[in-house]
């Protein structure tokens, strides 16, 4: 069981740039690549809204349950 983040999927769907979700998110590009390449232990939920904001996505959409 693990959470698994699918923010490179979504950012590639959406066409944007890591450098410039990190502008519109108002987060370090790298605090943002470790979300990323999901190496993060966390994340704050004013964060992630604010991803997806920035990305017209939902939450669901990033950070997924996989058995």
């Amino acid at each position: 069981m693990k959470i698994n983040i699918h923010l490179a999927e979504v950012m590639a769907k959406k066409k944007v740039s890591l450098n410039e979700l990190s502008d519109r998110v108002g987060i370090t590009l790298s605090n943002l690549s470790i979300l990323k390449n999901q190496k993060a232990k966390a994340i704050r939920l004013s964060t992630l809204a604010a991803i997806c904001k920035a990305l017209d996505c939902q939450p669901g959409d990033i950070i997924v349950y996989e058995d």
